[in-house]
């Protein structure tokens, strides 16, 4: 993956927008500020005085004065007053007297005392309105003027914009900041959105229970993981597939076996019982008894085989319905006891005279007996001993079956018992029936309740 294309570089490119907007933001700000302030009216702009110049200006004529006759002096003063008419002048002759005024102010008084114009001088220092005293002529003439200028005539609508200039930094700051914050937010959003819509398709099983493909968006890191997620879904459809191609295989080719294993076992069968009528000694109609056993345990292996088959595909007849449990387990039995009885068995029988109901199919239940009683028989002969109880549990109505054989760990050794075992397993969990197995060198119990 290219680096351009990586989250990391489209962060930060984020905080290099953001950076770079402070070289716009401000200049943009302040433009925006100025603007209504800008000069109109073709250049011209509001008047103003600069109180340097203004200063200047007055010592200079002040000294152009000198020896000059009050008319002069006057004529001066009217023609300054002219050239800046919100300006406030008047002058104070050699015996203190005050001369013109413009315009004429109250406070100025006919007589001037050495304290009043000390007085005068004080107050009007840095104060508002501007005031400058110049000297006619030279000091020794012992006559001034003075010019007055309100100050808010002497500053420019400009300065009062630079006054608050630092403000124009605060809203380039926050416009910075808030685009900084708004971009980012829109990134972690984005991603967020990105991350849920893979969670919920990951989330999302399709009819075979996998997850469906999810398009492909852009080249970076959440797109490396849509990719390797779409490329893992199809792995598993490819390997589901042929699981079940295998599958399919598999269950035909036992059913195939199987029912191409009868025929022979058929024929041996009959070839075993015509042997037992002709004239044997007795090593050989032991042998001849010997061959129908295992025929007919060849013949059980083969039927489990293919019943399990059928099971795990879900292609075994099943009906269930409400059925008398003890009535159907004693029923069986009694097709199997004297089959025990033969063998030497000591049988056990407990169950309660009561009708307890559980909702079974009545041929699979059967079966599941079956297979366990020939397990029994098969294995543990030497226990010579099978119990079949009732009883009632904190589960509720519970069915044991012992005996006292080796155990199943060495049962299991066998593997004919595995597969009877395993077709019990699958047929009690459809019918909702729950079993356990308690088993020790000392023997076996099995407990079958009802989940319900």
């Amino acid at each position: 993956m290219k680096f351009r294309h990586s989250l990391l570089a489209k962060f930060l490119l984020i905080i290099l927008i953001a950076i770079l907007f402070i070289p716009i933001v401000i200049p943009v700000t302040s433009l925006i500020f100025y603007f209504p302030f800008l000069p109109n009216d073709h250049g011209k702009s509001e008047v103003y005085y600069n109180g340097n110049d203004l200063e200047r200006m007055w010592h200079k004529e002040a000294e152009k004065l000198s020896n000059s006759t009050p008319e002069k002096i006057n004529n001066t003063l009217l023609q300054i007053k002219g050239k800046y008419p919100d300006s406030k002048l008047f002058w104070v002759d050699q015996q203190g007297q005050t001369q013109l005024q413009l315009p004429e102010q109250k406070w100025i008084p006919n007589k001037w005392s050495a304290s009043f114009t000390v007085d005068f001088m004080k107050k009007s220092y840095d104060n508002d309105p501007f005031t400058t005293v110049a000297f006619i002529g030279s000091k020794k003439e012992n006559r001034f003027m003075v010019f007055q200028m309100p100050r808010n005539k002497m500053k420019a609508p400009i300065d009062d914009i630079r006054a608050r200039y630092d403000f124009i930094y605060g809203i380039g700051l926050l416009c910075l900041f808030v685009i900084f914050i708004f971009l980012s937010w829109l990134f972690v959003y984005k991603l967020r959105k990105r991350l849920l819509h893979l969670r919920d398709a990951m989330d999302q099983k399709g009819n075979d229970g996998i997850p469906e493909p999810v398009p492909e968006g852009k080249k970076d890191e959440i797109g490396q993981l849509e990719h390797a997620f779409n490329r893992m879904i199809y792995q598993l459809k490819e390997g589901r597939t042929r699981e079940q191609e295998e599958e399919k295989l598999r269950r035909q080719l036992i059913a195939n076996l199987s029912h191409d294993l009868r025929t022979p076992l058929t024929t041996l069968r009959g070839h075993a019982y015509s042997l037992n009528k002709e004239n044997l000694s007795e090593k050989g109609k032991e042998s001849v008894e010997l061959i129908d056993r295992k025929i007919t345990y060849i013949g059980q292996l083969v039927d489990n085989l293919f019943s399990y088959t059928l099971l795990s595909a879900g292609k075994y007849p099943f009906h269930p319905q409400s059925v008398d449990v003890l009535r159907k387990v004693r029923m069986i039995i009694a097709t199997w006891y004297p089959v025990f009885e033969k063998e030497g068995f000591d049988v056990e029988i407990d169950l309660p005279e009561k009708k307890i109901e559980w909702t079974i199919d009545p041929g699979w239940f059967e079966r599941v007996l079956d297979n366990l009683f020939q397990n029994i028989l098969r294995h543990t002969k030497e226990g010579k001993y099978i119990g079949i109880i009732g009883k009632e549990t904190e589960e509720g109505f519970t069915l044991i079956i012992e005996d006292h054989g080796p155990g199943l760990k060495t049962v299991s050794e066998d593997k004919g018992a595995g597969i009877g075992l395993s077709i019990v397993s699958l047929m009690l969990n459809e019918m909702n029936l729950f079993w356990s197995i308690d088993t020790s060198e000392s023997g076996t119990k099995i407990n079958i309740s009802n989940k319900n």
